[in-house]
């Protein structure tokens, strides 16, 4: 479907692409002919992922890296202008950087919400206002990307900070796609469902157990593959999607169909043994 040529022109920032699905879209984007940038709060990490995006990137990409926290508005807007300097242009920003953990909901903290809805509503805020103001400005049409979750409408059990900021993130999208569409700029979704990754998988899906009963609900009765849903950012990022904005696109096998992404807790476990596992499965200090 693709060619090595079919984002040939474009330069696209990905949010959190030093690991899981952000890397995944990157090295798509660079093999089909993007220039590449990726940020993160972890520059050990951006530059691992930098070397294995070079190794999968046309000849005469880029590949920049940028440590910075997308909570902090000013220090995106210092990004963001260093890449334009760099790559001459800026035509598509992914907001893929997030967080997430599974808790009951009458035992979360302030700070523990907050920190959730910081990262993934006020950082897809953040860098979707700098990003839109400079293809505004410069009269540029360009595309923005966010990745949601499947449970943005329905909610979901024991991942209420995400389930609200995903939301948000979803409202933010249609609004946009509306709003900005006088400008010729796009703006889309994708809602993944299971892609296993090092970091997420493994604090949301922390045994065996659990990953087999999940997996049982999801239509398909597989997970999904880093590559499938690269292949549909790279599709949604390119000229062929031209005529594509305000969409959210879900790919998860059919798993939304069964119901919120983790209420399998609720119906599988009793309440008491949840609490004692969400307990062990803190990062100790």
């Amino acid at each position: 479907m693709f060619t090595p040529d079919t984002l040939h022109g474009k330069s696209i920032l990905i949010t959190g692409g030093g690991s899981g699905l952000g890397l995944a879209m990157a090295k798509h984007f660079a093999a089909h002919g993007a220039n590449v940038a990726i940020c993160g709060r972890t520059e050990e990490k951006l530059r691992n992922a930098a070397a294995e995006i070079t190794t999968v990137k046309q000849p005469h990409t880029l590949v920049l890296t940028h440590s910075v926290d997308v909570r902090d508005y000013d220090a995106v807007g210092v990004m963001i202008q260093r890449l334009i300097r760099e790559f001459g242009s800026l035509e598509g920003l992914v907001n893929n950087a997030a967080g997430n953990f599974l808790a009951p909901s009458e035992d979360l903290s302030p700070n523990g919400f907050k920190s959730v809805v910081d990262i993934v509503l006020h950082g897809t805020f953040n860098c979707t206002q700098h990003v839109g103001k400079y293809f505004i400005t410069q009269q540029r049409q360009g595309s923005i990307l966010n990745i949601v979750t499947t449970y943005t409408e329905t909610g979901s059990a024991f991942v209420l900070p995400s389930a609200c900021a995903k939301a948000g993130v979803y409202a933010l999208t249609t609004t946009l796609a509306y709003e900005w569409g006088v400008y010729g700029i796009r703006v889309n979704a994708i809602a993944p469902g299971p892609f296993p990754t090092e970091g997420a998988w493994s604090r949301l899906m922390p045994t065996q157990e659990i990953q087999d009963k999940y997996v049982k609900k999801v239509a398909l009765r597989r997970v999904g593959k880093h590559e499938e849903l690269a292949n549909l950012a790279v599709f949604l990022m390119s000229d062929l999607a031209s005529y594509i904005t305000g969409e959210c696109v879900t790919i998860d096998g059919g798993e939304r169909l069964a119901g919120g992404e983790f209420n399998l807790f609720a119906t599988e476990f009793d309440r008491a043994s949840l609490k004692q596992m969400f307990y062990a499965m803190k990062p100790k200090k």
